[in-house]
């Protein structure tokens, strides 16, 4: 079985609790300390098994990081790891997946080993929203519910309002409806794809 790490929770005696996204569903199990353990961190992609116990949580067993090539970059690895740590929150509550999400990190992986690794996570959260029906390309404002024909805000789920019925970063809404359709960051500048992320980081 295979998946990627979302969170990790530290309990009694160096234990974890490990939630897993794997192609289907969601798994939380437990892991015993052990000096022969592999290490494991929050975006690694491992191959794994499930051993049943007494207790309702798995045990995670026979554990096999899964490399892939940009790993080791301290950058990428970083914003990959700020962006998986989200999933948990807006999945935690679901069981059974749709295989979407396993195979929009998979697709991920490799968009960041060739783009800038920000670009990449902003497009894929895009295709996120827009599977998850909540890409408003109608550009009505969240607080007046008035439409958008000037620069505009974004707040929490990339949802627009207009610039001045909210105190937010400010973005030219050509741009961002040519964003929204295309779901591709060329023809943004560094610094508005950095203001993006920030505001992904507010969560999924």
């Amino acid at each position: 079985m295979q998946g990627f790490i979302i969170d990790i929770k530290a309990v009694k005696d160096d234990d974890l609790i490990v939630s897993i996204l794997s192609q289907n569903e969601l798994i939380t199990s437990y892991r015993f300390y052990g000096a022969r353990h592999s290490n494991i961190n929050i975006g690694y992609k491992i191959d794994f098994e499930l051993e049943k116990t007494r207790s309702t949580i798995p045990r995670l067993k026979d554990v096999m990081q899964l490399g892939f090539p940009w790993i080791l970059d301290r950058n990428k690895m970083y914003a990959w790891q700020r962006y998986l740590r989200l999933f948990y929150a807006h999945l935690k509550d679901l069981e059974e997946l749709d295989e979407f999400y396993f195979n929009l990190l998979e697709n991920l992986i490799k968009k960041i080993e060739k783009q800038n690794v920000l670009r990449a996570i902003i497009e894929s959260y895009l295709e996120l929203i827009e599977h998850e029906g909540r890409l408003h390309t109608d550009f009505e404002c969240l607080i007046c519910e008035i439409e958008i024909d000037t620069d505009l805000s974004l707040v929490r789920g990339f949802l627009p309002t207009h610039k001045s019925c909210i105190r937010g970063k400010v973005f030219n809404h050509l741009k961002i409806k040519e964003l929204f359709h295309t779901k591709k960051t060329i023809n943004l500048e560094d610094k508005e794809v950095e203001n993006l992320f920030e505001i992904l980081l507010l969560g999924l």
